[in-house]
């Protein structure tokens, strides 16, 4: 009785000081994640402005302007679908590219060429948004290196295929700065996630006489997929919360509508025209649909673990 007493005493006290060490933790999301999610949304509920000291409680007004008033153009609606396009544009090929690049990478054989295309594939991730928005913005220039070799795949001469002024292809070209900028960091997490598997499974598969594709249906994925989930929604989020691309394209003269994504309306709703409240009712819709999104992919990727 006296040894179930101690044992009881010795896990009370390690959960006592387990709990000590997260305090710190919790105190820092509770300040920096926390307060400004409840804080926007008693904001949202109000008729705040930048340069206004005083605010009135309006109750859902916010909510209800943004989902039934059209600002030029750049309503909720426009931005919603604007964001939607790039995160489907950006987020399921982003997904499925990185996998398979990750795969093939698995499979040299030297280790060294590994490690070359890995810091390669990254580079790109460690670049400023900024300086990677300046540099595609040159590139997709009419006299660009993407409009001449866009000329040399359609085997025409000196045509401008519009990549910074026609809207699709306006849209397409934040796609392609945020894909070729993040692919590399999910290339490594895939990467990570295929070392954990047990080589010894590929070998018995192998004897089994099982081939290349039907080994990556039936063992790699399976396993891999603790791994995909948390891939696709970082990406699904990242994706969502997109800002500096589009703004930085919008700054250097191309047109803000097809590329105004939630984000960037919160940021001239609440920072150019001051409207605090609104903006902050723009950024908890932008909230309410990630978490949705994210309770969503969970729900679908839930399932029996795979046993061998």
């Amino acid at each position: 009785m006296s040894h179930n007493n101690k044992k009881f005493s010795i896990e009370k006290r390690e959960a006592r000081w387990g709990f000590l060490f997260t305090v710190p933790c919790l105190i820092f999301f509770a300040l920096f994640s926390f307060y400004p999610i409840i804080s926007a949304f008693i904001t949202s509920l109000t008729n705040k402005e930048v340069f206004s000291r005083t605010s009135e409680f309006i109750g859902l007004k916010n909510y209800i302007y943004l989902f039934t008033k059209e600002n030029g153009g750049f309503s909720l609606a426009n931005s919603m679908r604007a964001t939607i396009t790039f995160t489907l544009g950006t987020f399921i090929p982003m997904v499925i590219i990185s996998l398979i690049i990750a795969v093939f990478l698995m499979q040299l054989r030297k280790t060294r060429y590994r490690g070359f295309f890995q810091i390669g594939f990254y580079l790109p991730a460690v670049l400023s948004s900024v300086v990677a928005a300046a540099i595609w913005m040159i590139l997709f220039d009419p006299r660009g290196l993407i409009n001449q070799f866009s000329n040399f795949l359609m085997a025409t001469s000196g045509q401008d295929y519009g990549w910074l002024i026609n809207s699709r292809m306006l849209q397409i070209s934040t796609m392609i700065v945020y894909f070729w900028k993040y692919i590399g960091y999910f290339v490594i997490l895939f990467i990570t996630g295929l070392a954990s598997i047990p080589p010894t499974l590929y070998e018995a598969a192998t004897v089994d006489g099982s081939n290349r594709w039907t080994t990556f249906w039936r063992i790699t994925l399976p396993l891999l997929k603790p791994t995909v989930l948390l891939v696709s929604v970082m990406a699904m989020l990242q994706c969502l919360k997109t800002f500096s691309t589009q703004y930085m394209f919008q700054q250097g003269g191309t047109a803000r509508q097809p590329i105004d994504v939630i984000t960037m309306n919160i940021y001239f709703t609440g920072i150019r025209h001051g409207k605090l409240g609104r903006a902050s009712a723009m950024s908890i819709i932008l909230f309410i649909i990630m978490l949705l999104l994210t309770i969503l992919q969970f729900r679908v990727s839930k399932s029996d673990d795979v046993e061998y």
